[in-house]
Parts: C-alpha cells; structure tokens; sequence
C-alpha cells in the first residue's frame, strides 16, 4: 500500500446510469469499470486490457466515448452513464444491436458491447459516416476476431436504419 493511501476512505458520488440515479459509497479511486461491473451489476462493461488501450470496457459519459477503465467515481459525480445495457434491451434492440447481428459482427462477442458503445457515440454525432469515419471512431476498439469488415458493414447498415426512422419520423 502506497504511504498516506488509506483504501478504506468511502466518498459518495452521485451520478445516472442508465436513466437511473446512482448514489454510490466507496473507495473514489475505484475504476469505474469494476464500480459498473461489481457495484452497480452492469456486466455488459467487460475489462479486458486495464489501461485504456483495447474499448472492451466503453461506456458514454454525458454522451462522450470513454473507458471505463481510466475513470474513478469521483470523475463522473453529476454526469449521466450510458452502458451497453442502457442502449437496448432483448425486447427492444437499437439498430446498432440489431446490425451487429444480421451482419455478422461480432464473433466471440467479448469486445462487441464496447464496439456497439463507441459506434453509438459516432452516430449520435454522424448519421451518415463513411468508412473512413467508422474506422476512425472505432480505432480504439480492439477485435482479436473478426477482420473488421462485418463490424464496419454493420455500423453502416445502423446508420441506414436510423436515417430511414429519421426521415419517417419526420414525414
């Protein structure tokens, strides 16, 4: 244990995850992705490298990309946390869940929540991405599975269903 470091010091921070507010009670240098995880029971949130390098553990801070992994509770207090479990349900799944499975992108499935996470942060902010677009917003998402493709032609494929529910939407 680090000199001055006392791991049994609890901080209470407050924040939503999922549309659901969260007050929690414990160490502030906790990761937020073992606080998701084991705390808060959002397994969808997977760990896989710890330092912020692979996107397995992806989450959206007031609609921003992060890793779950490089953040302590004290860093979200205030902020809303979209999970993969808060972008769609078995019920109701979001064109972007719905792509990755008629496309067939994913495969072991271990990085797919992160990879649908990071491809919900592009297309809040790009409803018609090009590849190019796509491949830059998933670069720090890691796939040790698939070559990538399927993942793409899924985001794509997202991107055209949500485009077609704007538009009728709209008319």
């Amino acid at each position: 244990m680090k000199p001055g470091y006392n791991s049994t010091v609890k901080k209470d921070v407050h924040f939503q995850v999922n549309n659901q507010q969260v007050s929690y009670s414990g160490n502030p240098s906790a990761r937020m992705a073992d606080v998701l995880r084991e705390d808060l029971q959002q397994t969808g949130t997977k760990i896989s490298c710890g330092v912020g390098r692979c996107g397995a553990c992806s989450i959206l801070v007031d609609g921003e990309l992060m890793n779950a992994c490089l953040l302590m509770p004290c860093q979200v207090e205030g902020s809303s946390i979209t999970t993969i479990e808060g972008i769609g349900s078995k019920e109701a799944m979001d064109p972007i869940q719905e792509a990755f499975l008629t496309e067939g992108g994913f495969q072991c499935g271990y990085c797919t929540p992160g990879m649908i996470v990071a491809a919900k942060a592009l297309l809040n902010q790009n409803s018609d991405p090009s590849i190019t677009d796509i491949q830059e917003a998933l670069a720090g998402n890691l796939c040790r599975c698939t070559g990538y493709a399927s993942i793409i032609r899924a985001v794509r494929k997202a991107a055209e269903v949500l485009n077609v529910q704007a538009a009728n939407e709209k008319s």
